[in-house]
């Protein structure tokens, strides 16, 4: 099972090539802010994708005096953000080689259902999943053991024969490990590591942790 954000999209570049786009789309309303501020700014707002745009937005149009509502600023991210989703080195690759080996795969990601999907549906990669769990239509998010749990039972396997990857030490590899499952740590270098049982640093050596585990 995987995580989504930071983990399968490349958040980071999504959101550069997002709000570099929207700046110039919109840049009758934007083009008073100097391009890099605007960009900075967003990106300190945001916070890693853990403050919803709603707050990102409203503090953006209140420093920056911007002529259009917030509510429209973030319609356009609503609207447009799947147009700019990049995925990780390697993701197909990895999915094919993962999948070869009759393996059911899973997403269980924290954040707005439709959202998500429409993301999940720009990278091409909502077919290779057997499971789709969104917080936001879940009712519960990572690393709350229960979204885990109600995952394993859809795919109907148990918590030692699944491992789950993420970026987040907490929510995903914690989360994990607390219901029993293998924690996989997508390594990210603003974080360290909180005692991950397998610790990668990108999606192709997937794979060979399988062989590892198998053998």
């Amino acid at each position: 099972m995987f995580d989504l954000d930071g983990t399968l999209l490349n958040r980071d570049a999504s959101v550069k090539q997002f709000i570099e786009w929207q700046y110039h789309r919109l840049h009758e309303w934007l083009g008073h802010i100097p391009k890099e501020l605007y960009i900075s700014r967003f990106t300190e707002l945001d916070a890693k994708g853990y403050v919803w745009k709603d707050k990102v937005y409203q503090q953006l149009v209140q420093e920056f005096n911007i002529n259009i509502t917030w509510q429209q600023l973030l319609q356009d991210y609503i609207d447009e953000f799947q147009n700019c989703c990049i995925p990780f080195a390697n993701l197909f690759n990895m999915l094919e080689s993962v999948k070869s080996r009759s393996c059911r795969l899973g997403i269980i990601t924290n954040g707005r259902g439709l959202f998500q999907i429409k993301n999940m549906k720009a990278l091409g990669i909502v077919t290779y999943f057997d499971t789709i769990l969104v917080s936001e239509w879940e009712g519960i998010k990572k690393p709350n053991p229960d979204i885990f749990r109600r995952a394993l039972k859809q795919m109907e396997v148990s918590p030692h024969e699944s491992l789950y990857v993420g970026d987040h030490p907490e929510n995903d590899v914690q989360g994990a490990q607390a219901v029993g499952m293998y924690g996989v740590w997508k390594k990210e270098n603003y974080r360290d590591s909180v005692g991950a049982d397998f610790v990668i640093d990108d999606l192709s050596e997937l794979p060979m942790i399988l062989e590892r585990l198998n053998g």
